[in-house]
């Protein structure tokens, strides 16, 4: 088939999106509705275009492509038709561009800038609703809200969990809750991704940014961070460097410049989930426990199955997440070798999630009543922080994190992207069934970015059957197979965010995937370069393990690694 684009013809194949092959094109086309990977709805209005044959303004988003159009993306028609939208969605929306979370990052400020909005030409009634602080991971400000259902669809279609819709209608519209009370008492995970795609301040996530600062001025306290993973491959893009690059060196150098005692990574606690995980496994299938054994890292994902899939809680791996972990090691174990009073460390984590600062406040997560992690801090809040003391981060010299809980394996690196938690715990538990070394690490089957994968390994006699599964919605499909038999596995990845924590809920906005792409493909570079790929040849693992832990599963690592999940309710 054959259109006409600006003046110029061009081949397209049937079935195509116009906006498709318009951007194909090198051409912009504003959305505010669209989200990649959902059917198109046409909500918003602004990506019209002029069909010049028939004279009409269409969606270019969910409009298909017909022989012999002739489209114009930049009519005068056009631009005063995208104009006139804007500026109705800006009459009620409230003027504190200066106070929002957002406004470098709104999208609506951009297109107002990029169609030339500099005056209100329509007067209106601002809304006023209340601001729902009641949920520690996500702050919810109605007022700011254009309707664009991002949140609503992500929620609903990716995530499988609606806790949040339509509500009212005409003028009275607006998104919320059941009943319109606060999401901590809805069936929200606080995963975040509403956070990620909407493009206002409407949804962002609670700040704990000025309790870390706090913190760090309160000269009684010695202040630790340990950051995930994810973080070092996706924050550089907040500071100009492409996507995927790994500015590990320079966060612990900035990181340090903000007066962080000590700078751990998290990806070490993640080879020391992996020796307690794969221990785990190993004595579920050796012992005839209760199978398939699910992971238990990412928080979301537990309270889904606490609220919609109690039956599987015995399913969940005991293992309490790596952040967690880390801060258990840093008040025991680093503590008593620093002889530092647990009740005087304060421990900060660097999360691409939001869920994680509702997983920092479980009680569950607390040793003789001190909490294992104190603040959690999103990607995004960290940049905050480095802006607030003008750190130049392009300017920094790379540092190493500190030793001992700065060490880690490629094994626990992977762990930001999804199948990166079951390719390492694979690793190790090859090594503890045969006690030797797997001859080649990367597992191909259980990589890149497919929402479920799986594969099935024969280790000596032993045949164990892996799935890895990301996005709840993806988890949904694969709970209701297991709970009508369809499906048999041993062990289940599962992460909350579509394509693992690299897309978490509170790392840089943007909904482009090849962004998420580059920070996978960075992260399986680091692991091919890596001298240590595998957790149980971290020599600080195994240091802790003669020193203080004793062993996998033992007394002292259960008391201080391991947890328990119980049924919640979906208003709890």
């Amino acid at each position: 088939m054959n259109i006409i684009l600006n003046g110029k013809s061009v081949d397209v194949e049937k079935g195509e999106l116009l906006i498709d092959v318009i951007r194909r094109h090198g051409i912009y086309v504003p959305t505010l509705c669209n989200v990649e990977g959902l059917s198109p709805n046409g909500a918003c209005r602004m990506c019209v275009v002029e069909e010049v044959n028939s004279g009409r303004l269409v969606t270019s988003c969910s409009t298909e492509v017909q022989d012999g159009m002739d489209i114009r993306t930049h009519s005068p028609s056009v631009l005063l038709a995208r104009k006139t939208i804007l500026e109705l969605l800006l009459v009620n929306h409230p003027d504190d561009c200066l106070y929002c979370d957002k406004n470098e990052t709104c999208e609506l400020r951009q297109l107002a800038y990029e169609l030339g909005v500099r005056s209100r030409r329509i007067g209106g009634k601002k809304y006023d609703y209340m601001i729902d602080a009641s949920s520690v991971s996500i702050t919810r400000d109605p007022s700011k809200c254009i309707l664009c259902g991002r949140c609503v669809r992500v929620c609903d279609e990716i995530q499988g969990v609606s806790a949040i819709d339509f509500v009212r209608r005409g003028s009275s519209a607006m998104v919320a809750t059941a009943f319109d009370q606060g999401l901590n008492v809805s069936s929200c995970v606080n995963c975040g991704q509403c956070v990620r795609v909407c493009p206002t301040g409407a949804l962002t996530e609670s700040s704990s940014t000025r309790e870390v600062v706090n913190a760090l001025l309160a000269p009684d306290l010695h202040v630790v961070v340990q950051y995930a993973p994810a973080v070092p491959v996706t924050i550089g893009e907040c500071f100009g460097y492409t996507s995927g690059t790994d500015v590990f060196g320079k966060m612990n150098a900035a990181m340090r410049l903000l007066g962080f005692d000590k700078v751990f990574s998290t990806a070490f606690s993640a080879d020391l989930t992996v020796m307690e995980e794969a221990s785990e496994l190993v004595s579920r299938i050796n012992n005839n426990k209760v199978l398939p054994m699910m992971t238990s890292c990412s928080p979301a994902w537990i309270k889904y199955v606490e609220q919609f899939y109690p039956d599987f809680i015995p399913n969940l791996s005991t293992c309490k997440s790596p952040q967690q972990m880390m801060g258990a090691v840093i008040k025991s174990y680093y503590a008593r070798m620093n002889n530092i009073d647990p009740e005087k460390i304060y421990v900060v984590s660097v999360m691409p999630c939001t869920a994680k600062k509702y997983e920092a406040k479980r009680p569950e997560m607390l040793n003789r009543n001190i909490a294992d992690v104190d603040a959690v801090i999103t990607t995004r809040e960290l940049v905050s922080l480095l802006k607030q003391y003008n750190i130049r981060f392009d300017l920094l010299e790379p540092e190493e994190a500190d030793e001992p809980f700065g060490y880690r394996s490629s094994a626990g690196r992977i762990f930001a992207v999804t199948g990166g938690v079951a390719e390492a715990a694979v690793r190790t538990a090859y090594k503890l069934i045969t006690g030797k070394e797997l001859k080649d690490p990367e597992i191909k089957p259980l990589r890149y970015l497919e929402g479920v994968k799986s594969s099935q390994f024969n280790i000596e006699g032993l045949k164990i059957n892996v799935a890895v599964v990301s996005g709840l919605g993806n988890a949904r499909y694969l709970l209701d197979n297991i709970r009508d038999k369809k499906l048999d596995y041993h062990f289940i990845e599962v992460m909350s965010c579509p394509g693992g924590c690299i897309n978490g809920g509170g790392q840089p906005y943007g909904l482009d995937s090849d962004r998420i792409k580059a920070r996978m493909e960075s992260l399986y570079r680091i692991d091919g370069a890596s001298d240590l790929r595998t957790s149980h040849n971290n020599r600080f693992i195994e240091k802790i393990y003669k020193e203080f832990l004793g062993k996998p599963l033992g007394e002292k690592s259960h008391q201080l690694l391991h947890t328990h999940y119980k049924k919640k309710d979906t208003n709890i």
